[in-house]
C-alpha cells in the first residue's frame, strides 16, 4: 500500500494507537492488557525510537511496541509481565542485548496487505542500528484453541506443526515468513485463552 508510511510513533498518534487496540485484540482477550494512553506515554519517555506506527492518511492503522532487555531476562523466557515489567516496560535496560516486541497492532481491514512485515523490518533494522544481539518475542497462537477442541494436543504439539507448515496460526504464521526462528514455547505466558495462555519463542538476528 503506497499511501501507508512505518515512522516512530509521536505523542500526537497515541489516540489512533489506543483505539486499534480493540479491533486487534477482541473479546476473549482481557482488557486489562490492552493498552492505554499512559502506558504509550511512558514507552515514548523511556525509549521512542522503538516505538513505531504505520499511518494511512492520517489514521493510525498499525503500531509496534518494544524494549531492550537484558541477555538473562531474555535467556528465562518468562511470562510477559515479568519479561517486560509490566505496562510501564519496568524492565527497559538500554545495556541490554535483546529488542524485544511486546505488542504488535494492525487493524483488521489492513492486514495481509504488508503492514506487519512492515513494522517487523522496522524493529530488524533497530536492531541493526543499535549493535544488538537479536530481536526476540514471544508470539499469541490464538489458533491454538480450535487445535485444541480438535485433538486435546498440547501449545507445544501445536506451534510445531505450525513450525512446519502443516497448519496456519493467524499471529504465528506471518512471523515465521518474516524470517523469525521458534525457539520453544512459553507456557503460563500471559491470560490469553485463545492461545491456551502460551505464546512461541521467536528470535530474529542480523
Amino acid at each position: 500500500m503506497e499511501s501507508v508510511v512505518v515512522t516512530q510513533m509521536l505523542p500526537e498518534h497515541i489516540p489512533g494507537a489506543v483505539a486499534l487496540q480493540r479491533l486487534c485484540f477482541p473479546e476473549p482477550f482481557p482488557e486489562e492488557f490492552l493498552w492505554k494512553a499512559h502506558h504509550l506515554e511512558s514507552h515514548l519517555h523511556q525509549f521512542p525510537e522503538g516505538q513505531f506506527v504505520a499511518v494511512n492518511d492520517g489514521a493510525i492503522i498499525g503500531s509496534a511496541s518494544s524494549l531492550i532487555v537484558s541477555e538473562d531476562v531474555w535467556a528465562a523466557h518468562m511470562p510477559w509481565a515479568t519479561t517486560v515489567g509490566g505496562p510501564f516496560f519496568e524492565n527497559f535496560n538500554s545495556h541490554g542485548t535483546t529488542l524485544y516486541g511486546a505488542d504488535i497492532s494492525v487493524h483488521p481491514e489492513y492486514r495481509q496487505a504488508g503492514i506487519g512485515r512492515s513494522l517487523y523490518e522496522a524493529r530488524f533494522k533497530l536492531v541493526e542500528d543499535l549493535s544488538l544481539t537479536r530481536y526476540g518475542t514471544a508470539c499469541r497462537i490464538p489458533g491454538f484453541i480450535e487445535y485444541y477442541e480438535e485433538t486435546g494436543g498440547s501449545p507445544t504439539d501445536y506451534v510445531l506443526l505450525v513450525n512446519d507448515g502443516i497448519r496456519f496460526d493467524r499471529t504465528l504464521s506471518p512471523l515465521l515468513r518474516y524470517g523469525l526462528t521458534l525457539g520453544g514455547v512459553i507456557e503460563e505466558y500471559m491470560e490469553d485463552a485463545e492461545s491456551g495462555n502460551a505464546a512461541a519463542v521467536l528470535e530474529w538476528t542480523p
